[in-house]
């Protein structure tokens, strides 16, 4: 039998270094081991000691079992509000997120989180391990304030110290590892949460250049807050989520330092433009109480289990978030759904072209190809177009572009290129979902989502401007279909016209072609 091969030269002990060169680069720095403590959130005795419970209580008082809803569409608004229940919260603060990026918004917001550490608030932040790439040591800091607790989800123990080591870690183990969690809460002393398809990162809050997003959240108060509680209870609790500090060595008090960063950062910043309208919307907030209106009515929420990034292959429709949500969705007149990727599949195709045939007005507000951040998406999205418009499915696709002013409802900032992030749709004339879930096959199939399924004629009132808003020629193209042929119609300069070739540079279009070359749709 022959000699297995061995590489020539050196000592043997010699010839193992690349390799546990390379272990130790994708290891990065471990962290002792931590204990794991089961938390839950604020019971209702609790609650209703706290600032934020009394004034929700006032507020739900008129409207037993119900919940008290409002859009957040502006970035700087939905930012004010995050910041100001932020610095009234008084017992509890949980936080999940998909991912956390660094920029001037989320210096600000983790300032406010440590503040409200220090002054005796628990903590506790939950971000998906892929959302952490590169924000270990931070988060471990994080983690090391006694009143702050940091878990990563379905984290690699491996591969942390930046995005090429993570991808290099993750290809061994990506048929699991490509599942994510994909929630968004913000929720103060279980008395008023926030969900809906924002992240930390300057592009969500229009504080960011060259690129913002055109997003939404649901502000709630009354019965819909405590089941969302429980969702955060649930993933905070599972097995995957694992405290951030067991992957990162700091020091004991490293909070401190960064404190002190964070200080030091945001004192060079605070003459910025940004800065000065972000405190007078804090100041108006604060004086509004929150926000303007609140429109009540009955709400659900509605979550995939905290088990399923880890779950092998791909499970039942029913067992789904978005199963859920289509067992409750049965529109009589009117279906409008704005996502920011949209990649119907033949099977989701066919439901909205029989929903228009049927004399539903189906309308879909997306992305453009030259819009939108991940044009691979995209690509698994055209094919569809055709067989959509033929049906009578109104297609509506966001440009990258528009004059200031324009897209004031839905939150754009008009001075910068913009594309869509926001997740939701309307039933008929008093149904409405606001979610982190986009109308594709990772948010039904891979990716745990949440979100929050309401009936109020008057937040279906205000979703549908938003709509009719984006949808608009001085924001969107409407796609058409004449003798076959795609075609563009968009205003520009007040005066309508019609493009033939779908707007969007060579990369986009050459990263579209490859998606169908290689047949990602399942995947994306």
């Amino acid at each position: 039998m022959p000699e297995p091969w061995r590489p020539a030269g050196g000592p043997p002990r010699l010839r193992l270094a690349p390799l546990l060169a390379l272990l130790l680069l994708l290891a990065g720095c471990a962290g002792a081991p931590q204990p794991r403590v089961h938390t839950t959130a604020l019971p209702p005795w609790e609650v209703a000691e706290t600032p934020l419970g009394r004034w929700a209580a006032e507020q739900a008082e008129a409207h037993p079992g119900q919940s008290g809803l409002a859009l957040l569409a502006n970035g700087k608004d939905a930012f004010a509000v995050r910041g100001l229940l932020t610095a009234r919260a008084e017992r509890r603060l949980d936080i999940q997120t998909y991912l956390m990026g660094d920029g001037l918004t989320t210096r600000v917001l983790l300032a406010r989180v440590l503040d409200a550490a220090e002054r005796g608030v628990e903590v506790r932040l939950l971000i998906d391990d892929i959302g952490a790439v590169g924000q270990g040591q931070r988060l471990a800091a994080l983690d090391s304030h006694p009143n702050l607790q940091v878990r990563v989800y379905h984290p690699l123990p491996v591969g942390r110290a930046n995005l090429a080591t993570r991808v290099l870690a993750t290809i061994p183990v990506l048929p699991r590892h490509h599942r994510r969690m994909h929630n968004k809460l913000w929720i103060a002393d279980n008395a008023l949460a926030i969900a809906g398809g924002r992240n930390l990162g300057d592009e969500y809050y229009n504080a960011s250049e060259p690129r913002n997003f055109a997003d939404l959240d649901l502000l709630a108060v009354g019965a819909v807050v405590e089941p969302l509680s429980m969702s955060f209870d649930l993933y905070w609790n599972h097995g995957l989520a694992q405290p951030g500090g067991r992957y990162h060595r700091v020091e004991a008090d490293a909070w401190r330092a960064l404190r002190e960063e964070l200080a030091a950062r945001l004192a060079e910043e605070s003459d910025s433009d940004y800065f000065q309208a972000l405190r007078e919307r804090h100041e108006e907030r604060d004086r509004q109480r929150l926000v303007d209106v609140l429109h009540w009515g009955q709400a659900e929420a509605l979550w995939d289990p905290p088990g399923k990034p880890a779950w092998r292959g791909r499970p039942a429709l029913d067992e789904t978030m978005a199963g859920q949500l289509w067992a409750r969705v049965a529109p009589e007149a009117r279906l409008s759904l704005v996502s920011a990727y949209f990649v119907p599949t033949a099977e989701g195709s066919r439901v909205l072209q029989e929903l228009a045939e049927s004399g539903v007005a189906v309308e879909v507000v997306t992305n453009s190809l030259e819009a939108t951040d991940v044009p691979v998406v995209h690509g698994a999205y055209m094919p569809h177009r055709r067989a959509l418009l033929k049906s009578g499915v109104a297609l509506f696709e966001l440009r990258a572009e528009h004059a200031d002013g324009e897209g004031a409802t839905m939150g754009m900032p008009g001075t910068s290129a913009s594309a869509l992030h926001i997740k939701a749709l309307a039933i008929d004339e008093e149904t409405v979902f606001v979610g982190s879930a986009n109308a594709d096959p990772r948010s039904v199939w891979w990716n745990s989502e949440l979100g929050v399924l309401a009936e109020s004629e008057g937040l279906a009132r205000e979703f549908r401007e938003l709509v009719e808003e984006g949808a608009s020629p001085e924001l969107s193209y409407r796609v058409t279909l004449d003798d076959g042929r795609l075609g563009w119609e968009t205003r520009h300069d007040d005066e309508m016209v019609r493009l033939a070739r779908e707007p969007g540079g060579p990369w986009r279009h050459a990263n579209a072609w490859l998606t169908r070359l290689l047949r990602l749709e399942r995947w994306l």
